[in-house]
């Protein structure tokens, strides 16, 4: 198995060609490259590689210049220094992606799906529309503090602070993890925008719960769920049973 590594940083490319050698010993490292230019002169010169062993950002710019410049027929596995739970985001696509700095165990896993998917070396579709709307999602900003109302007050509350949002009626509260609840200008449907997915659920219409704030989950014999949050919420809090495996996922990731 011929491999090119293209890889900005020294000590990552080192380690990503020890890393193939020892899940590989047959695999032949066809060279380590920095940037998109490098890239696709080396492409333009060079027969394609078996697999592409590929970082999200290089020396550069990011590697979709690359696929705007040559098309790369060759199996690609991406590596990226995101979080676990935004790489979830990647894996929709058929090809693998690696989290930095790489695993051998996981390196293993995707070079088995690559031999696995590709007997033949039939062709993997790169969705490069996706994997920019991906990264879009995963560089967003979310807000770390709200801004609440607390008599003639404003103040402010950190993410750190929260446990949950609720909604009564047309308005919202702010509950921290000390049970004090604040109003806010927010509806709920805003607030899902501006959350980190990764630490907030929108468990159903009423109520945006953080991961820390998820006390215990109940099944019940329906399909739904039941969310105990602490500080407690004044009703029981139900997950329907259309949206129960998502937040089993959301809680698993």
């Amino acid at each position: 198995m011929k491999v090119l590594i293209l890889e900005d940083e020294a000590l990552s490319a080192t380690r990503a060609s020890q890393l193939l050698l020892e899940c590989n010993p047959k695999t032949e490292v066809l060279g380590t490259l920095e940037s998109v230019e490098e890239a696709a002169a080396w492409f333009n010169d060079n027969p394609e590689p078996d697999l592409l062993l590929l970082d999200i950002h290089l020396s550069d710019g990011l590697c979709f210049g690359l696929f705007e410049r040559i098309a790369v027929k060759c199996p690609v596995i991406f590596t990226t220094a995101y979080d676990r739970y935004a790489l979830q985001a990647f894996k929709m696509n058929s090809i693998d992606y690696l989290l930095k700095p790489l695993d051998k165990q996981d390196l293993t896993r995707a070079l088995a799906k690559y031999e696995a998917l590709n007997p033949t070396r039939e062709v993997v579709p790169i969705d490069l529309e996706n994997l920019r709307n991906t990264l879009q999602l995963l560089t967003k900003k979310y807000k770390t503090r709200f801004l609440v109302k607390y008599a003639d007050n404003l103040l402010f509350k950190n993410v750190d602070e929260l446990a949950y949002f609720y909604a009564d009626d047309r308005v919202v509260f702010l509950v921290t993890n000390d049970g004090k609840k604040y109003l806010i200008d927010n509806n709920l449907e805003s607030l899902e925008e501006v959350l980190d997915p990764a630490v907030f659920f929108r468990v159903n219409r009423k109520i945006i719960a953080k991961i820390d704030a998820i006390q215990k989950v109940k099944t019940l014999f329906s399909s739904r769920l039941q969310v105990f949050l602490a500080p407690p919420f004044n009703q029981d809090v139900y997950v329907s049973k259309y949206k129960s495996q998502e937040f089993k996922s959301w809680l698993d990731s």
